[in-house]
């Protein structure tokens, strides 16, 4: 399965119905208002029609989802997903969403121990201190394979 695809699996399914829903109203305002009164309008193959009229609410369909998107992911990443959910929804123009993206949290790991969710680069559980990384003899802290000394402190590592 594509990255795209397992992505768009977050979208939970009332906001797809949502989007469904909006892209549907757009679509049927647009075949009984201007198609319905206007006689030159009325003249135009089905087809066109159609095309005419499934159009324009497909960018409100689209960020109904990406909406929804930002719910499920902010989330699973551990921030303020209601707060983000409204501001992507409420600024105008996708800048919410926008500003989602590029501020988002990183994903959150799980201890292999006891399962608890946590930030990245941490060297220990909170919740059960089970070693999750390499951590610096002096400091404690997460370090990287491959550094003969620690960022934090400047202790030696011997053989990283």
């Amino acid at each position: 399965m594509s990255r795209f695809r397992e992505e768009l699996r977050l979208v939970p399914r009332p906001a797809a119905a949502i989007a469904v829903c909006v892209w549907l109203g757009f679509f049927l305002l647009m075949m009984l208002a201007p198609f319905g009164h206007d006689p030159e309008l009325h003249k135009w193959p089905m087809v066109a029609k159609l095309v005419v009229s499934a159009l324009p609410g497909i960018p409100l369909f689209v960020l109904t989802l990406l909406v929804g998107y930002v719910y499920t992911d902010a989330r699973r990443r551990g921030m303020h997903y209601v707060l983000w959910t409204f501001l992507s929804a409420l600024i105008p123009n996708a800048i919410g969403i926008i500003l989602y993206f590029v501020l988002r949290d990183p994903l959150l790991v799980s201890c292999s121990q006891c399962g608890a969710q946590m930030r990245q680069g941490f060297a220990f559980c909170p919740k059960c201190g089970a070693s999750l990384s390499a951590a610096c003899p002096e400091c404690r802290r997460a370090v990287e394979a491959g550094w003969s000394h620690c960022a934090h402190c400047g202790a030696a590592l011997g053989a990283g």
